[in-house]
């Protein structure tokens, strides 16, 4: 291979559309650029992305083809509709490592269907702080042994239809409190923290055989200034004290905690040149969708840097092949569960209610929206028209409906930390007769509500959960 050639083979970038696909993109796919990562915005529904795929495929047998697909809050495939599946925090709560391994498997199954070859997820992270503001629902919790068992389930099961699973986000993101898509967290972790909390779950996934992990883009003060993607040591331990020996796969390169901190455009390139000489190997450009001439400047930099002895030729190289390990075809799999009917055992056997009161013959119903993160975007969330199948007979509220002497059915998503969130239940604990608060985050403290319900998720599974414990009276006692 060129040197050009082995430098395109290690990129994954994104583009815009669901049927079209930019003619440079496939120029490049069929002369060996590594893949490419779809987004929401590249799907319609299934049989749509599998023609998308199709036509990706046609160029090269063995592109990557990635997606970032967790189930519960953050869903691609689903971007319009919200996931069947519940995520990690409800799986964790269901504790059931069974239907977590066959959520993974649906998943992958699912994925596979769909010609994807790569899927950016699970999440290995931990819920260290209540004030990280991108991972919450996303983890299975905060006991390492815990997590560590259910991140390898789902790594078991996702993998079996042949789809690659890659773990997220070395050394753990669970700690910070800030948002590395925004600005680069920095976690004061030791190395003997790390190995006793946040690794536990990746040394489980790497045992379970994962065949990716993603590096975030965390400083570890201990190992340097450098964030984890451009981080020699952070790789150096991945590869030597973990022993992983596949495919290292970097978080988005145009997120702010790295490119960010380096300049715009400018920012990204040198990005990637740091990240393939640290010793990463695939690198996602996906996050905004690429241009012809800006996907050339990125080539030309990394060659330039190859060139100049900055990253050595077999470095690439090495990366060029275990990238291309990534593009294999999925087989497939058969007698997969249907996922409404495996999301609502998870998302039911997840939910914890309190003892429910009588809420009369119309309630209120207020859905307290907050923006989403970046990561989860879009997605359709909200108790209301779950309510209107499940108990037509409740009301769709508003900011300023009178709610004196009545129930109010109220829903949040991570009240903790959203003060306008948090004041708002407290009003309606105030003014009207009873509250019901139903939580689709992380549980927080309890408001005072006269019930409460936590569903571990904002999925579509997860909140009819919720809805048919209020319009059923089926209750599991909180814990």
């Amino acid at each position: 291979m060129s040197l050009r050639e082995l430098t395109e083979a290690v990129l994954l970038p994104g583009f815009t559309g669901t049927t079209d696909v930019p003619d440079w993109l496939l120029d490049r796919i069929s002369t060996g650029l590594g893949g490419v990562v779809l987004f929401g915005r590249n799907v319609v529904d299934d049989e749509q992305v599998a023609r998308l795929t199709e036509r990706l495929r046609g160029e090269r047998d063995d592109v990557v083809i990635g997606i970032d697909e967790e189930g519960g809050d953050v869903t691609r495939l689903d971007a319009g509709r919200g996931s069947k599946l519940p995520g990690p925090m409800a799986l964790a709560a269901a504790d059931d490592l069974g239907l977590t391994a066959e959520v993974g498997l649906a998943i992958g199954a699912r994925l596979a269907a769909c010609g994807i070859t790569l899927n950016l997820a699970p999440c290995a992270d931990l819920n260290l702080t209540a004030d990280d503001p991108i991972i919450g629902v996303r983890a299975f919790g905060s006991d390492p042994a815990k997590a560590a068992e259910h991140v390898a389930a789902t790594v078991r099961g996702m993998q079996r239809p042949g789809v690659a699973a890659c773990v997220k986000h070395f050394p753990g993101h669970g700690a910070a409190t800030a948002d590395s898509h925004l600005t680069l967290p920095i976690l004061p972790r030791t190395p003997a923290e790390l190995f006793a909390t946040e690794l536990v779950p990746f040394r489980a996934a790497i045992s379970a055989g994962v065949r990716a992990v993603m590096t975030g883009h965390l400083v570890i003060p201990a190992w340097g200034p450098a964030p984890a993607t451009l981080n020699r040591t952070a790789i150096r331990v991945l590869r030597e004290e973990l022993g992983f020996t596949g495919t290292i796969v970097t978080d988005a390169i145009e997120m702010g905690a790295v490119a960010g901190t380096l300049g715009d455009a400018v920012g990204l390139r040198e990005a990637a040149v740091r990240a393939l000489a640290a010793g990463a190997d695939a690198l996602c450009i996906g996050g905004v969708a690429s241009d012809a001439d800006g996907f050339d400047a990125l080539v030309d930099r990394i060659m330039l840097a190859v060139r100049d002895g900055v990253i050595p030729e077999e470095r690439l190289a090495e990366a060029a092949a275990r990238t291309r390990a990534l593009g294999t075809q999925p087989v497939g799999v058969t007698g997969v569960r249907c996922e409404v009917d495996l999301g609502l055992e998870v998302a039911r056997t997840a939910l914890r209610a309190t003892p429910i009161p009588d809420l009369g013959s119309r309630p209120v119903v207020v859905d307290i929206e907050v923006t989403p993160t970046i990561a989860a975007g879009p997605v359709p969330w909200g108790l209301a028209p779950h309510l209107a199948e499940v108990l037509p007979e409740a009301v769709v509220g508003s900011d300023d409906l009178d709610v004196a002497g009545r129930v109010v059915i109220v829903t949040t998503r991570d009240t903790h930390r959203h003060p306008h969130a948090r004041a708002e239940v407290l009003r309606l604990i105030k003014q009207a007769s009873a509250v019901v608060h139903i939580e689709t985050g992380v549980p927080g403290p309890d408001l005072g509500a006269a019930a409460r319900i936590d569903t571990r998720g904002g999925s579509w599974s997860s909140l009819r959960a919720a809805a048919e414990v209020l319009a059923a009276g089926r209750l599991r006692p909180n814990g």
